[in-house]
């Protein structure tokens, strides 16, 4: 974690909604971190997340449009549910204990990072590369400036792998289009 600063505490609720509430911004590598990972931050991904399904919605995506605000959030309560089930042996960078790694997995930033990367792909698929190469920016910056660990950014893009094949198999299998069918063909004939 070559751009950390001091290790820090967990942040606390209304610091995780409020984007750069509680970033350090007391290195350059942790500000440039910071900046570059805000559309993990909760409510900047759940926004952008909105806008693809919004755009999916409009283009005839129906199924898209409902299940990554459904992945969303699902995959937060996860999250959530994890950091308060999970408390890893402590961590010491610099022989300080840094509480904030104590319950850390999986990496918040990384899910909704993944989450906004694909739902934007899936919006706009023109915008493949460069939202690619600012996911891996995003995932390494989140390692190197000290907001999380390998393994927390691992788990976050596990969940997060989990989560977008389940999108995908949603809008392949037409499973809403069918249910809306069969509850239009249930009025007309009812």
């Amino acid at each position: 974690m070559p751009l950390a600063g001091k290790p820090g505490r967990a942040p606390t609720i209304l610091e995780s909604l409020v984007p750069f509430l509680h970033a350090s911004f007391h290195s350059a590598g942790a500000a440039v971190a910071a900046v570059v990972t805000l559309p993990g931050q909760v409510l900047v991904s759940l926004g952008l997340i909105a806008v693809a399904g919004a755009v999916l919605f409009e283009r005839g995506h129906a199924a898209a449009a409902v299940a990554w605000p459904a992945a969303w959030l699902a995959t937060t309560a996860v999250e959530v549910l994890c950091k308060h089930l999970i408390t890893r042996a402590p961590i010491d960078l610099n022989g300080v204990h840094a509480t904030g790694f104590d319950s850390s997995w999986p990496s918040g930033h990384t899910l909704r990072c993944t989450l906004v990367a694909a739902a934007l792909v899936t919006a706009w698929p023109r915008l493949r590369a460069p939202l690619f190469a600012w996911l891996v920016a995003a995932l390494v910056l989140l390692e190197l400036a000290g907001f999380h660990t390998p393994t927390d950014v691992l788990g976050g893009l596990l969940l997060a792998t989990v989560a977008v094949s389940g999108v995908v198999e949603v809008e392949r299998s037409g499973l809403l289009r069918r249910g809306a069918a069969l509850r239009r063909a249930r009025a007309r004939a009812g």
